[in-house]
């Protein structure tokens, strides 16, 4: 979902954990974590969160650690117990129980999946070796292409950004192997070491499959250089952000001006796509170079990197030593050196498979009503101080303020749960094979995906799952989705934490963070019923670029590693986020009785406690090599710089915690950011 943006690292609250500790045998939630060595003014981020990071190591099977991981690894506990419960259960076929039972019980039985090798594999394999000529290489990418298996074309289905009330056929750039295109082109070591143990991990792989070493290492440098062709004419990260000039709609029959040896007719039919007149083209210099691919690789070329994905893809239901092979590649971008048990591999796979039917049984026990209303009462909060700051902009003109304010009030809140959940009746799982659930589910969710084709769009339905430790604003819905999953903190239940901890964490990090979405660089261009569609004066784009500006110039100093700076342009809009959000979870804030009152808690007065409470949401640190590739592909900073670099902005800030000049992270004010 090109403008479904994800809040990565949100904060929340644990409800229903049956914990029969009070809060006053409990150290506090925000004073425990402290480092008081340094200094607010210094490195607040440190300062708040270092107590905890410097007493709590990265695990071996992690690429960072921080509240976000201690939220996985307490849900992921809950699930098991529920797919262990599911197993026994041996309920009738159809259930849910069933279904995850019947899932858990194949992924977890290691013996059979031993014994049966690459056989689940061996249909898909025949596929490949069949390919004899471009017509049954393009069937074939096409029917990988249900099964989440990406060749040279990538279509999905989702809004029209201009027409929202309609779902769309989009084709997206496609192609490349590595997780963005700079991988093939950066010459520092780090990036030169990952794209040699590449061509090693492709190589071992084909080797598994009973290729010819010689042969499997001419492969894989064929199949580099192949995508490497591919990454000069995809975009690069920041400029996938701009919805306009990701935006062309064409009729499908012009698809062959921009690829002539792509039969389209064929590879949608093969795809499962219905009938459709128009398609939205992402990147159409993309598709204009498929056909020199096309001619220029060689059929065994493609067969070997079709046989590559495919095991890729499935790597965790094969045999361990493809599992093994696959997480020792990926530790160059994790930088974690131990891999997952396997019950937490087989949770994560089950949740993409059918998470919905996870999440209801989830809420049942771990969800209530009285913390549902408490948010849902807060993003009204949240959405009202929004409006009155919108009302006192002195850079905005009347006209675009009535329009934002429209757009606002427009805004619709989704929280813990849907209303509607989807229907996993003809999704078939069964005790078969591990592989064979994981290949029947993506075909479901393929098939599910493409069947909204030209229908009009529900928009009741949810992307992520109620367990999911996430949130998202979605442009073309003009709404935010907070999970229940969000709103969790381990060892806390919701009612013992103040409000000034609760609007840091949930107000600012969360629903503030999201709503403020619907306002960044790139969600501002759609209309409040979810168009692209500009609403805006010209002066007034003018000078909310010229605050963005700002901002972008702000974070592109940030040097987290010796010479990796963070993308302050590919960043833009998390970090407009992140400060709007804490500037009206802090309005919002300061209408409760907590703020108005101005007791400490802890040694720390309100104020503190809202800044610190953000913070937490972020306490959490990378390794290295996780953090390079986050640089590298995220659209999101570092956690320690969504708190030092929006805070410095916020003039409160320097009120609680007494920043002066002569501070490390002092910005004078005619030097901060002022947008929203």
């Amino acid at each position: 979902m090109k403008y479904l943006i994800a809040f990565i690292f949100g904060a929340g609250f644990l409800f229903g954990c049956n914990n029969p500790t009070s809060q006053t045998n409990k150290t506090d939630v925000l004073a425990d974590h402290l480092d008081t060595i340094v200094k607010p003014g210094d490195d607040i981020f440190m300062y708040a969160n270092g107590g905890w990071i410097k007493t709590h190591p990265i695990p071996g099977e992690e690429s960072q650690w921080g509240i976000g991981n201690l939220v996985v690894e307490e849900n992921a506990r809950r699930l098991r117990e529920i797919s262990e419960s599911a197993a026994k259960e041996k309920a009738a076929r159809g259930t849910a129980s069933q279904k995850i039972g019947d899932f858990w019980e194949t992924a977890m039985d290691t013996i059979q999946i031993e014994k049966d090798g690459v056989k689940p594999l061996q249909p898909y394999l025949d596929k490949i070796a069949a390919i004899s000529d471009p017509k049954s290489l393009q069937v074939a990418f096409a029917e990988f292409d249900q099964l989440g298996i990406k060749g040279l074309i990538d279509f999905n289905v989702w809004q029209d950004e201009k027409n929202s009330e309609l779902n769309a056929l989009h084709a997206w750039q496609s192609g490349i192997g590595l997780p963005e295109r700079e991988y093939y082109f950066k010459t520092d070591a780090s990036t030169v070491n990952i794209r040699s143990a590449y061509l090693k991990n492709i190589g071992n792989i084909l080797v598994m499959l009973g290729d010819d070493p010689s042969k499997a290492k001419l492969a894989a440098a064929d199949i580099l250089s192949m995508e490497t062709r591919l990454a000069k004419v995809s975009r690069k990260l920041e400029d996938l952000r701009d919805p306009y000039a990701n935006y062309n709609k064409m009729a499908i029959g012009d698809l062959s001006k921009l690829s002539t040896l792509v039969n389209w007719n064929n590879y949608m039919q093969a795809n499962g796509i219905g009938k459709t007149d128009s398609v939205i083209v992402g990147q159409p210099e993309y598709y204009k170079a498929v056909d020199k691919v096309l001619q220029n690789t060689s059929m065994d070329t493609w067969k070997s990197l079709m046989r590559y994905r495919l095991v890729k893809r499935f790597a965790e239901m094969l045999p361990d030593k493809f599992g093994i092979e696959t997480f020792e590649f990926s530790k160059l971008f994790s930088g974690a050196k131990e891999r997952k048990p396997r019950w937490k591999r087989v949770i994560r796979a089950e949740e993409n498979a059918m998470g919905e039917v996870l999440g209801q049984l989830y809420v049942k026990e771990f969800f209530n009503e009285k913390a549902k209303k408490r948010y849902e009462d807060m993003v009204d909060a949240v959405k009202t101080a929004y409006g009155e700051r919108i009302k006192k902009l002195s850079w905005m003109s009347d006209s675009t303020k009535q329009k934002a304010l429209i757009k606002l009030a427009s805004v619709k809140k989704k929280v813990g749960f849907p209303d509607k959940w989807k229907d996993f009746s003809a999704m078939e799982i069964g005790k078969e094979s591990y592989l064979q659930n994981a290949v029947n589910a993506a075909k479901w969710w393929h098939h599910y995906e493409m069947n909204k084709l030209g229908k009009p769009v529900d928009r009741d339905d949810w992307d992520m799952t109620p367990q999911t430790y996430n949130a998202y604003y979605n442009a073309s819905n003009n709404e935010i989705v907070l999970p229940a999953g969000i709103f969790t903190v381990p060892g806390y239940k919701d009612e013992e934490l103040d409000d000034a901890t609760v609007y840091g964490y949930g107000g600012a990090s969360t629903i503030g963070h999201e709503i403020t979405h619907g306002f960044d660089d790139e969600g501002r261009q759609f209309d409040e019923k979810g168009n692209l569609k500009s609403w805006w004066t010209k002066n007034d784009e003018a000078e909310f670029k010229k605050r963005a500006d700002v901002m972008v110039s702000q974070f592109n100093k940030f040097e987290p590693l010796p010479g990796s700076y963070i993308n302050g342009k590919a960043t833009l809009g998390e970090n407009i986020a992140d400060l709007g959000g804490i500037l009206i979870g802090l309005d919002a804030f300061k209408q409760t009785d907590q703020y108005k009152k101005n007791e400490k808690i802890a040694g720390l007065n309100p104020l503190q406690r809202y800044f610190l409470g953000y913070a937490l949401g972020w306490m959490a640190y990378p390794t290295e090599q996780s953090l390079k590739n986050q640089l590298m592909t995220d659209v999101h900073s570092p956690a320690k710089y969504r708190v030092n670099g929006p805070f410095v902005n916020v003039p409160e800030f320097y009120t609680a915690f007494g920043i002066v000049p002569t501070d490390k992270i002092y910005m004078a004010d005619s030097s901060r950011v002022n947008i929203w």
